[in-house]
């Protein structure tokens, strides 16, 4: 079994431009990159126009570690500085299952943990301290 924990950065329409700047700045690699014009279903979607090149999501290689961004488009509350939260990344749905389970205590489910078309098991919590988790089973549906 193995388990990571990624930075993941919600950017407010600028995750395009994160990109270029960390490309620059930290030396790092695109590894992959989904719009949310490409999202299944958002490609007839009515979607707005100036939403769909923004970054559903990606992911950034910097030296031995990884950088998950995306842009917030569904209008929740955005304010700078708080768009950090950890990426629990496992290849086993029982131990992601337990992690969720054990942070979701006391805390708030944002997300409940089920099957998606990117993950197993997918889901995003935030515990009883405030630190918000998305906790992520590499693989398929």
């Amino acid at each position: 079994m193995s388990t990571s924990l990624i930075p993941f950065l919600e950017m407010n329409g600028s995750a395009n431009e994160a990109i270029d700047f960390y490309v620059k700045a930290l030396d790092a690699k695109v590894v992959y990159t989904l719009r949310f014009g490409d999202l299944p279903g958002n490609r007839e979607s009515p979607l707005p126009p100036e939403k769909k090149d923004l970054i559903s999501y990606a992911i950034l290689k910097i030296g031995e570690s990884e950088l998950q961004l995306t842009d917030n488009v569904t209008g929740s509350s955005y304010q700078k500085g708080t768009q950090v939260t950890i990426v629990v990344q496992t290849n086993d749905k029982d131990k992601a299952t337990q992690y969720f389970e054990a942070l979701k205590q006391r805390g708030q489910v944002n997300e409940p943990l089920q099957a998606s078309f990117f993950s197993p098991a997918y889901g995003n919590v935030t515990d009883k301290f405030g630190v918000t988790f998305r906790i992520l089973t590499r693989g398929q549906q």
